[in-house]
């Protein structure tokens, strides 16, 4: 019950404060103007400000005082009182005008903190159009079911994740991607709530829920982790709360040996130590509104205060140093053929499968220029391969295991022609019945892979950078000999993946970094995990944070924001606590009255806010990584 009364007191305190504020402020104007004119008494006014404004901060702290909450807030209400007692109602005033002043440009400044966060939730439609038979009905956005068929205007916001079935346009999926990129939409194209419509009208059927939608789960996350309270933030607390009775004793002891009860106040009015309470949530949230303009979902607060502690770093291959798919790295073929003249036979097959290969088939003729050919009498059995007449010749494509048992008759030929196996994957082109060529396949780094690990260690103060993946030995011994690493681990399941995470972390913090899905146990035993790829589910409960961009530049942003925040965090908490550490010196030497001492850690307030705000106004994290 109490603790309902708090909250609702509380929510009032943050509401009602811009009032209190005005009220002090005519109060001190017009007990001014008594004082110069004579007409009443200059203390009514400072009065009257004391019962209107003063009580209800009073009852606020009192009760947590009751519930054994002594912080800052409860030398405030000493002072107060004290202020009161003394007949210094201008004081009085002043440390009414402090606290609510204070807590307004707190409230002011943790809304700043979160405009990403309340532009994100603002963003969605309320409404949807739902098309049924031959009419287009307007719906609630929660109305919404799996398969309705919603229509998309220009320039609208998809209100639900589903694939298009009419039109063709372009939209903006900036809000996951970081990048304003228009990406084309065709009949069968997946469409991601929160994307912006271009031009034209769209037709989509909604695969999922608007509540359990992509863009519903980053809000969602979001805001969870705006309401999460860090260590960092629990530390301040704590400090604050060690510091609230050191600093009662020390005014105290200044009363004690002076004699002087205006200068126990005076100590006490600029020993709030609000730059620690204050600056730390503001920080976070401005971190976390930060990383979400740069497409990094930080859902565990925690995290920015972890991350500059990890000296381990564990990642998995695929989808991280990787791209996650294969592409093609050699064409070896038999005298008498030519690579661009049988990959544009392969190219021209291939785009009738589904078979994994055939994308990079294709992929590998359209850089290269080579026009597709009309194909025909076209077959693709599974285990068997494709096969089909290109031009004049009859084409097939198949596996080196299966060509023998296919056509025994090449046994004798094909063991002085066909290349050694060797790592990756491989397919065998036949021309006529005849061995054609060998096709390879690597699922190839990214083109950042090798400045990011090369990064880590001089940069980042990483110890020991590991490669834990689940693919084959031949697989992962490929990609281990393009770079660095301590260790290599290959075939490894996801219960060995968390051996090897929790092995470490008995060592030092560590890093781990994976697709987000098979690598979910040993992204929550890893000091932080991070969730790398834009297909990675959001609201998975292993990763601390998620990547949305396929970039290693986002995560070495990350680095860097985690410290960038626990050094302002520190600064503006630390700082400030100096600021007043010497303020209350000066207090107590009697340099310092109560009104100068209130005014004073009004500054030192704003001081402390204004910083923790600096990454909200940076236009973008430092790095450098090149």
């Amino acid at each position: 019950m109490g603790g309902t009364f708090i909250h609702f007191l509380n929510s009032m305190k943050h509401r009602w404060q811009p009032i209190l504020v005005a009220i002090t402020l005519a109060s001190i104007a017009l007990s001014g103007l008594f004082r110069l004119t004579s007409l009443a008494s200059p203390d009514i006014p400072l009065g009257i400000a004391i019962i209107l404004c003063g009580t209800p901060s009073l009852l606020y702290i009192l009760l947590r005082i009751l519930k054994r909450d002594l912080g800052a807030d409860a030398l405030a209400a000493i002072a107060l009182i004290t202020a009161i007692l003394l007949h210094q109602y201008f004081a009085a005033v002043i440390i009414i005008l402090m606290l609510s002043s204070g807590q307004s440009f707190e409230a002011y400044a943790m809304r700043r903190a979160s405009s990403v966060l309340r532009t994100l939730a603002d963003r969605m439609p309320s409404i949807a159009h739902r098309k049924t038979l031959n009419t287009i009905e307007e719906i609630p956005l929660q109305n919404i079911q799996i398969g309705d068929t919603i229509v998309v205007y220009p320039h609208e916001t998809c209100p639900v994740d589903g694939l298009v079935v009419e039109g063709q346009g372009a939209m903006d999926e900036s809000y996951l991607t970081g990048e304003p990129y228009q990406i084309s939409k065709a009949p069968g194209s997946t469409v991601l709530s929160g994307a912006i419509n271009g031009d034209s009208l769209l037709l989509l059927q909604a695969e999922k829920l608007p509540s359990d939608s992509r863009y519903a789960s980053i809000v969602a996350v979001l805001l969870d982790a705006e309401q999460k309270r860090p260590t960092m933030r629990r530390l301040g607390d704590q400090i604050g709360a060690l510091f609230a009775p050191i600093a009662l004793i020390a005014a105290l002891a200044v009363w004690y040996v002076t004699g002087d009860a205006t200068r126990f106040l005076s100590v006490l009015v600029i020993a709030t130590p609000c730059p620690l309470l204050i600056a730390i949530p503001i920080t976070i949230i401005s971190a976390i509104s930060m990383a979400a303009k740069h497409a990094i979902i930080i859902k565990d607060p925690t995290v920015l205060e972890r991350l500059p502690t990890c000296r381990t770093a564990i990642f998995d291959k695929t989808g991280t140093f990787t791209y996650g798919e294969p592409h093609l790295t050699d064409i070896l073929v038999e005298p008498g053929f030519t690579p661009e003249g049988l990959l544009q036979q392969a190219a021209s097959l291939e785009r009738y499968s589904k078979h994994p290969l055939a994308s990079a088939i294709l992929q590998a003729a359209q850089k290269k220029g080579l026009p597709l050919l009309e194909a025909a009498h076209i077959s693709e059995k599974p285990g068997v391969g494709l096969s089909g007449t290109v031009g004049k010749n009859k084409i097939q494509i198949t596996h080196r295991k299966k060509l023998l048992v296919l056509h025994p008759e090449l046994e004798t030929k094909l063991e002085s022609k066909l290349p050694p196996s060797s790592t990756g994957l491989e397919c065998i082109i036949l021309s006529n019945g005849q061995y054609a060529a060998t096709l390879r396949f690597h699922d190839i780094p990214r083109v950042d892979s090798e400045s990011f690990i090369n990064h880590l260690v001089p940069a980042h103060q990483f110890n020991k950078i590991m490669l834990v993946s689940g693919d084959r030995e031949s697989e992962v011994q490929y990609f281990a000999t393009l770079f660095y690493f301590s260790e290599v681990y290959a075939s490894q399941t996801p219960e060995q993946k968390l051996a090897i995470v929790r092995a470490e972390q008995k060592k030092a913090a560590t890093l781990f970094m994976g697709d987000g899905i098979n690598d979910a146990p040993a992204l929550t035993a890893a000091t932080v995990g991070i969730a790398f790829g834009p297909y990675s589910t959001v609201t998975a409960a292993a990763a601390g944070a998620v990547i949305m961009e396929n970039s290693l530049r986002k995560v070495d942003e990350l680095i860097h924001l985690s410290v960038a925040t626990r050094k302002i965090a520190l600064q503006s908490a630390l700082g400030g606590m100096a600021l007043s550490v010497i303020g209350m010196g000066f207090a107590a030497a009697g340099f310092i009255s109560p009104v100068a001492g209130a005014l004073l850690q009004e500054v030192i307030d704003i001081v402390a806010i204004m910083n923790a705000l600096r990454l909200i106004y940076s236009p973008r994290i430092e790095t450098d990584f090149v």
